[in-house]
Formats: structure tokens, C-alpha cells, sequence
């Protein structure tokens, strides 16, 4: 039986108080999204869009929520196998398309993580994990396009803080 979860939050032009969108060259990007609770996200387009390079992008967002849901889904996944994961680290890489002049794509995301495991965890089976928190990755089975991963894993030496 499937279980249906929904989501819901609040995105706000801010930019409508420099003026209305008369022309493309006119108007700010800038947005803030609220969900109740939480801090707001303050956004704008990409600077090659005429956007604030201050605030976070769309595609920026994307990415985060790529590498955020495989690590969560990681961390899972080794908990349950005993595989003591001591930090992880991240730097996505991810290429859009922007060529067509209606629009863009993502053509693919590389997930890029370091993690660095406790004394005596296996570094294969931390290696191996990756695929199984991939295919088990929400948003990356969300997406239609490539996302890999390229994990980096280290073994803590000896006496490191757990």
C-alpha cells in the first residue's frame, strides 16, 4: 500500500517593490520561501539571469536536494550495517544545458562525497552502500537525468575522536 506523503511551503516575490516586469531587464529575481517553522530561503535566479549572486538559485536548490536525500539515505543505510560513519562531506557537480534560447536542462549531477569512517568499519561495504542509497534516493528517482556518485571514503586513523 503506498503512503502518501505532501508537501507544501510558500514562495513570495520580493522583487515586485524595484518595479513590475515591463521588460526582461527590468525587474528582480528575488524571492523568499517560507514554510512555517523553519528560516526562510531567500532566492534569485543564477547572475548569468539576471539574479542576485547573494541569495541561492533554483539549480543550486536542486542539487542540494539531490545530495542531501542520498546522504540521509546513506547514513541510514549504514547505521544498519554497522558501518560507524565518523563525518561526510559533499561537493556536487551538477551541468544545465542553457543553449536552447526557450529554455534549459540538467544533463547530469555527480554526487562527489567524502566520508570518513571509524577504525575497524569496512571500507568496501561504506564504498558499496552508495549504490543502495542511490536507488533508494527520492528525489534522485525524481529526475531525468544522470546522477552518479564518487565517493571518496577514509578511514579514521586510531585514537580520532568518534
Amino acid at each position: 500500500m503506498a503512503k502518501l506523503h505532501t508537501y507544501t511551503l510558500a514562495l513570495r516575490w520580493t522583487g515586485a517593490d524595484q518595479g513590475p516586469t515591463t521588460s526582461y531587464e527590468s525587474y528582480s529575481r528575488d524571492y523568499v520561501i517560507e514554510a512555517p517553522g523553519k528560516a526562510d530561503i531567500l532566492g534569485s535566479s543564477e547572475p548569468a539571469f539576471r539574479g542576485d549572486a547573494s541569495r541561492t538559485n533554483p539549480e543550486e536548490m536542486l542539487l542540494a536536494s539531490l545530495v542531501a536525500c542520498h546522504m540521509l539515505w546513506y547514513l541510514h543505510l549504514c547505521a544498519e550495517a554497522g558501518v560507524h560513519v565518523q563525518d561526510y562531506e559533499d561537493a556536487p557537480l551538477g551541468e544545465m544545458d542553457a543553449a536552447d534560447p526557450g529554455g534549459g536542462r540538467f544533463t547530469g549531477v555527480v554526487l562527489r562525497p567524502t566520508v570518513t569512517i571509524t577504525p575497524g568499519s569496512d571500507d568496501a561495504l561504506a564504498r558499496t552502500l552508495h549504490g543502495p542509497a542511490h536507488a533508494k534516493c527520492f528525489i534522485a528517482n525524481s529526475v531525468n537525468f544522470p546522477v552518479d556518485c564518487a565517493p571518496t571514503i577514509i578511514v579514521a586513523e586510531t585514537g580520532s575522536p568518534s
